[in-house]
């Protein structure tokens, strides 16, 4: 794996994010049929057809990495050195009633780990860019933003987020229950955009439960490149058979605290 290839791969994935902006933008804020799928998530044609279109560019540029999309599942075989992993629309809740925080995800994995990650908001025209072993970069045209995590926040005066508490499992409820009476407080909402914020400095710890590769895919390239961490509640590294908790970290040491009150 080269520079070169990771930065062709790079432009590659905006490609597929400008594209999936065309799909969306026109449906936001319109009257669309919602279907509920078997997990009670709600899908739209917004999302379907957005994956669809970043699928067909793949598949005409990278015709020999595999796909993983979470609306329309794989293509290729998943043992092969490069998977794509796309999230047309992260926050279709948010999406369908109106608010400007879903975003859309393209991750690239090679040998079963993340090297690049793109988090892209379609409205705001925020978009972020993470490479593995790079500085991550946050391009937005019309507001304010620097990448990088803050750095000497103890866990006491942390700001956490999560997405809701109908993604946690009881156990892991619990748990995150214990965490976020040792936090400074704790918002609610925003999917992937959450992590983009942590990458910016306006959040410092994020927690959640039952994430799927293409939830968490390309935060871990963009995120570590902001001085952050991404890991499970144990703090190992993510991998596509993680059990689904993922811990958002904006340093090591808040890292090793939240870990260890996430275990008490």
């Amino acid at each position: 794996m080269s520079r070169s290839d990771l930065s062709s791969y790079l432009a590659l994935a905006q490609h597929c994010a400008d594209a999936a902006r065309q799909v969306i933008l026109p449906c936001f804020r319109q009257s669309l049929p919602i279907i509920s799928k078997e997990d009670d998530s709600p899908v739209t044609r917004a999302d379907r057809e957005a994956e669809a279109t970043m699928r067909a560019i793949l598949e005409e540029h990278v015709p020999h990495h595999a796909i993983l999309g979470e609306e329309a599942g794989t293509s290729g075989a998943l043992g092969k050195d490069w998977l794509w992993v796309l999230d047309p629309i992260d926050g279709t809740r948010s999406f369908v009633t109106g608010r400007p925080s879903f975003t859309t995800l393209v991750s690239l994995f090679h040998e079963g780990r993340p090297v690049l990650g793109l988090i892209d908001q379609p409205v705001t025209r925020e978009r972020w860019l993470g490479l593995e072993g790079e500085p991550s970069r946050y391009i937005a045209p019309h507001l304010p933003g620097t990448i990088g995590t803050r750095q000497n926040v103890p866990l006491r005066e942390a700001e956490l987020s999560c997405t809701a508490p109908e993604i946690f499992r009881p156990t892991q409820f619990r748990q995150f229950q214990t965490l976020q009476t040792k936090v400074r407080r704790t918002s609610w909402g925003g999917d992937a955009y959450a992590y983009g914020l942590l990458a910016l400095g306006q959040i410092d710890l994020i927690a959640e439960d039952t994430l799927k590769p293409w939830d968490w895919g390309p935060l871990a390239p963009i995120i570590e490149g902001a001085g952050g961490s991404l890991t499970n509640w144990s703090g190992a590294p993510l991998t596509l058979e993680s059990e689904g908790t993922v811990l958002a970290c904006a340093s090591t040491a808040l890292r090793d605290e939240a870990i260890q009150a996430l275990s008490s």
